[in-house]
Formats: C-alpha cells, structure tokens, sequence
C-alpha cells in the first residue's frame, strides 16, 4: 500500500514543512521525502509517531471511504448573535469558523448601532457593505464606507466600526486569526 501521498497531504493541511515534520519526529528532512515519494517504509513505531505528531489516528488514516470538505453552507448552518444594547446583530456564516484562517460574518448595525470595539491583533479585516453607510475608526483616523464600497485593514490599532446611515446597515465582514 502507498502512503506516501496521505502522509503528505496531513502534513500541508498541518501547515508544516517536511523540516518541520522532521524535527517534530526525530527524522531527517531527507527521510521524510523519502516517505512522502514511497521510495523507504517507516516501521510500525515511527509511522505512529508521524501519525500522532499529524493529529491523525491509524484508523482515519486508512478509512478507505474519503471525507468530502464541507462547501456550501446553508442559512440553518449559521449562528446569530443580537445585542440590542449596542445595536448590532452578527450572524456566524460558516460554523466553526472562529478555528479557521478566516472568519465570515454578516454584520447588520441598527440606527445609531456599534460593533463591540476591538484591541489590537495581528488580523487582517475585510468587509463589503452592503447597506447603509459605515464609519470606521481605527486608532486615531476615522474612514467612511457607504454601500457598494469595500472596507481592508490592519487590526494593529484600536478599531470599531459604527452606523452612520438613518436607517440600518449591513456589511459582510470577513477577519483573519479570528478575533469576532
């Protein structure tokens, strides 16, 4: 049986380099290419090893039927949150993204409403508005948005974003090292 090309495909979606790998499993760069292209065999004991530092079990790596990834995601998927308080109402679009490189939101801000305000992060924040007009303040500037106008920015200041439409607005928002 080949394995060489599912030890290397939990290995990218680890995010780690054959290096990586390596050092995590007391192996040469080398042998772990070796593997990778079937040319050597691991015994029983390393391919363990190489298995747990993967996060996979023995049984999931030979699970013959393959896992489709989810793609589409339907409206019962997502999650909402309202805080009439602030005025904001944010819906989750995809579940469980607050674990992924990106979180998508859609974000509707009442008359007058205001998304919680953040500190400082190491993400990235895109948004699209949809509806209404928006201000974004982000440290000591202040940036206005109005719909069919797109919002990118570093988190690396202070940042919330405000209603400034009479009326409501709404934008999708989508941020990196999820942060929401």
């Amino acid at each position: 049986m080949l394995i060489g090309n599912k030890i290397k495909n939990l290995r990218l979606k680890k995010g780690l380099t054959q290096e990586e790998l390596g050092e995590r499993t007391d192996l040469s760069k080398g042998y772990i290419s070796q593997l990778e292209r079937d040319l050597s065999s691991p015994s029983i004991d390393t391919f363990f090893n190489i298995l747990e530092v993967l996060g996979c079990t023995p049984k999931q790596f030979f699970d013959e039927e393959e896992r489709e990834q989810k793609v589409v995601y339907t409206e019962e998927d997502q999650t909402e949150y309202k805080d009439d308080e602030k005025g904001y109402e944010i819906k989750w679009l995809v579940p469980e993204s607050n674990e992924m490189e990106m979180e998508p939101i859609w974000l509707t801000l009442e008359e007058n409403g205001e998304f919680k305000q953040f500190e400082p992060s190491l993400s990235e924040t895109f948004a699209y508005v949809i509806k209404g007009h928006i201000m974004i303040q982000l440290g000591k500037h202040t940036y206005y948005a109005k719909a069919g106008e797109s919002i990118y920015f570093h988190s690396s200041h202070q940042h919330q974003i405000s209603n400034m439409h009479k009326g409501i607005s709404e934008l999708i928002l989508v941020a990196t090292d999820s942060y929401l």
